[in-house]
């Protein structure tokens, strides 16, 4: 098998060679940088699956890392915050981290978190095989070209955002738990952090109309395709 890269960007070099050493243990090929543009540079030429990336760094920071490393080549990206509070997430959500941790963290949980993401993406690259777009009222879906239609107007959706939109139109109409979509979107088995799956569906609803999406009360959401 080949081995899969991930590139770790974090300007603490104790916490980013503490990262470094322990992927590496578990068969990773890791590489470092320590600022920005660091960052984008070598994400363009070591093409990593994963990339474990620190919202405060110097030269720019993380979230402009992952505007432009999505811009260029999209890439799993795990995002790492020293804040409590949930703007470092919301922002970075929405400039295409998949997948975010809070310092201090414990290295068993950051590795649970860059093996999902792997499995994610081939999750992903299976489920592009499905040759047929699915349409639900004005909102087209094609797997294939991972793209979406409102209308006659394409919409732009992160990684995370099209993967959950995805997995609700599997079963359309059908309640499905936020647990249930921690475990089958993020990989996340011990069902933890459900105001991930609220944000990104609110995302979901800002960009496709309020609608699509129906909050099942102390379960999930269904898609609600139009009768």
């Amino acid at each position: 098998m080949t081995q899969r890269r991930v590139l770790v960007v974090d300007d603490e070099r104790t916490i980013s060679e503490s990262i470094a050493a322990r992927l590496r243990a578990e068969g990773y090929e890791v590489r470092t940088a320590y600022d920005g543009p660091d960052a984008v540079a070598r994400c363009a030429e070591f093409a990593p699956d994963v990339v474990v990336l620190d919202v405060m760094l110097p030269g720019f920071d993380g979230l402009e890392v992952c505007r432009r490393i999505q811009a260029a080549d999209p890439v799993p990206v795990l995002m790492l915050t020293a804040r409590a509070d949930e703007t470092d997430m919301v922002i970075g959500l929405g400039v295409g981290a998949d997948d975010y941790l809070s310092k201090p963290f414990s290295m068993r949980v950051l590795v649970a978190r860059v093996s999902a993401l792997l499995r994610r993406a081939q999750r992903t690259a299976d489920a592009a095989r499905e040759p047929d777009p699915m349409v639900f009222g004005t909102v087209s879906l094609d797997l294939t070209q991972r793209r979406v239609r409102l209308g006659d107007a394409e919409v732009h959706l992160t990684r995370t955002e099209f993967d959950l939109l995805a997995h609700l139109a599997s079963r359309p109409r059908a309640a499905i738990a936020r647990e249930s979509l921690l475990e089958q979107v993020w990989g996340w088995a011990d069902g933890a952090n459900s105001r991930t799956v609220d944000s990104h569906v609110k995302a979901l609803r800002r960009k496709l109309g309020g609608d699509l999406i129906r909050t099942v009360h102390g379960v999930g959401y269904a898609l609600e395709p139009p009768r």
